[in-house]
Parts: C-alpha cells; sequence; structure tokens
C-alpha cells in the first residue's frame, strides 16, 4: 500500500504518520509540503495509491489538485483532511471525487477510525454533510418516516448504530461498549437489514433522511 501526505504542516503530516502507524502498518508512507510535489510524486506512484490531502496548500487550491489528481490517477483513493467544515467544500469535494472527509477538528479516535474505513475501501462522510449528499431528493414525508420500534432496533443497536455512523471500526465500538466485537458485527448486520441498506456510508444518508436522533456515547 502506497500512502502519499500532502500538507504543508510538518506536525500534521507526523500526527497523521502516527495514526497510520496503527491502522495501516505495512504502508510505504511518502510526504509532499505543496501541490507541485505532491503531482510529482503522484506522477512515479502506482495507479492504485492512496492520497491523504489537505485542501489548504501554499501553491494551490486544494480542490483543483483533487481533481487534477483523480484526472491522473483515476484508480486513486483521495481522501481530503482538512481544517473546514463548510458543507459546500465537503460536498464539492465528494462530488470531484474525494472517497472521504475528514474535519481536523474531530477526535483522534474518530480520525484513526475514518483513515482505516477509507483505506479499507470504504468512504467516511463526516455528519456535517449528510443532508447535502443527496441533492435531487426530498426529505422523507414524516407519515412515511419509520422510527426505531417500528424496525424493531433495541436500544444497543442504537448505541452501536451511533456510533457507527461516525465512522467508528467494530473494534472500536466493541471496546466504547465493552461488548465483544463479535457481538458488534452481529448489531451491524441487523441494522443494515432493518435499514435495507448495503453499507455503512449509505446507513449515515438513511439516517440523516429519516432525521433520528441517535444517542451520545461517551
Amino acid at each position: 500500500m502506497h500512502i502519499l501526505l500532502v500538507d504543508d504542516h510538518a506536525l500534521i503530516r507526523d500526527a497523521l504518520r502516527a495514526i497510520l502507524a496503527e491502522v495501516a502498518r505495512d504502508a510505504v508512507i511518502v510526504e509532499a509540503d505543496s501541490a507541485r510535489s505532491a503531482m510529482g510524486i503522484v506522477e512515479g506512484a502506482p495507479d492504485d495509491q492512496i492520497v491523504i490531502l489537505d485542501l489548504g496548500l501554499p501553491d494551490s487550491d486544494g480542490l483543483q489538485l483533487l481533481k487534477a489528481i483523480r484526472e491522473r490517477r483515476p484508480r486513486a483513493t483521495v481522501a481530503v483532511l482538512s481544517s473546514t467544515t463548510d458543507r459546500d467544500v465537503m460536498a464539492e469535494a465528494l462530488d470531484a471525487g474525494a472517497t472521504g472527509f475528514i474535519p481536523k477538528s474531530v477526535p483522534r479516535a474518530v480520525m484513526a477510525s475514518a483513515l482505516g474505513l477509507i483505506l479499507a475501501g470504504g468512504t467516511y462522510i463526516p455528519p456535517e454533510v449528510w443532508p447535502a449528499r443527496q441533492p435531487g431528493t426530498t426529505a422523507v414525508p414524516d407519515a412515511r418516516v419509520p422510527t426505531a420500534a417500528d424496525l424493531g432496533l433495541t436500544e444497543r443497536q442504537l448505541h452501536v448504530l451511533a456510533l457507527l455512523v461516525e465512522g467508528r471500526s467494530n473494534k472500536a465500538i466493541a471496546r466504547s461498549l465493552s461488548i465483544a466485537e463479535v457481538t458488534v458485527k452481529h448489531h451491524v448486520t441487523s441494522l443494515m437489514r432493518a435499514l435495507k441498506v448495503q453499507n455503512r456510508t449509505e446507513a449515515a444518508l438513511t439516517i440523516s433522511r429519516y432525521g433520528w436522533r441517535l444517542p451520545e456515547i461517551r
């Protein structure tokens, strides 16, 4: 696995390296502090490389760099790590081909889970942008919105769901709720079936459309 970290702040790159050492121990990690150096590395890296990209670069608009990378390397995975939490910027990055958007303000555990999810082939979408991910759709009318009780979800399953839509891994959820990881897997399977979705991203979007208030897990 080849991972390129693109950020002009050395401390941020150091922090990302430390997290990636936990979730991608065998990865080859290289760094770039500008768009120019990033594109040079992208040109010589494997087609299926993974790029973790900051949008606030000194020599280029990050969104333009994202589009350039996706154009040159369509098979590359590009995840955005940014200090902005502007919903329109998040949506624009995702529409440009980013496979995830991680605000720098998220807790370290959430960042680790989000990166792990992206490296495993998934997509991380922060809660702030869920409603913006379905342009052209309308909210489900109140009469058609099922409740958790309607779907037969238990209190424990709602706890799992709350952590799942934050991007937590099964292992992290098990640790937070003090239950076995295999139990979490069973709950996740049941949740996907009840919500009629195929993955965690779809689950998050569905919860957003339903307007459910999930429990806060500390």
